[in-house]
């Protein structure tokens, strides 16, 4: 195995690890913090790569889910209305890490 095909296979595991910290989210609740800084820090291992869209995907994924918890939270609080943001905010973050791990299983890079 060429140097470069073990880096491309420690990124894609890496991919899978940070997948995996986001699924955990649903049930830990704070592993969604470890996976997004994983993704900044390992951010230019992947620049170029095809393992970039996921990195993409997965720190989108974690921005958006944060602000709309945030503002669910708030109106749950205020309004009693943030449930109507929060439950379809957990099936749009559950389908992001489905679909993007998914693909990524599939060898094929997410559309961003």
């Amino acid at each position: 195995m060429t140097e470069n095909t073990q880096q491309d296979l420690a990124n894609k595991n890496i991919t899978q690890i940070i997948y995996g910290l986001y699924a955990a989210t649903l049930i830990l609740g704070v592993t969604h913090i470890v996976a997004v800084v994983i993704n900044y820090v390992k951010r230019d291992d992947v620049r170029g790569t095809w393992l970039e869209s996921h990195f993409t995907w997965q720190i989108r994924t974690f921005w958006w889910s944060l602000l709309y918890g945030v503002i669910g939270f708030i109106l749950l609080f205020a309004l009693g209305l943030g449930v109507l943001i929060l439950i379809p905010a957990g099936i749009w973050f559950i389908y992001r890490v489905v679909k993007g791990w998914l693909r990524l299983n599939e060898g094929k890079p997410m559309y961003t």
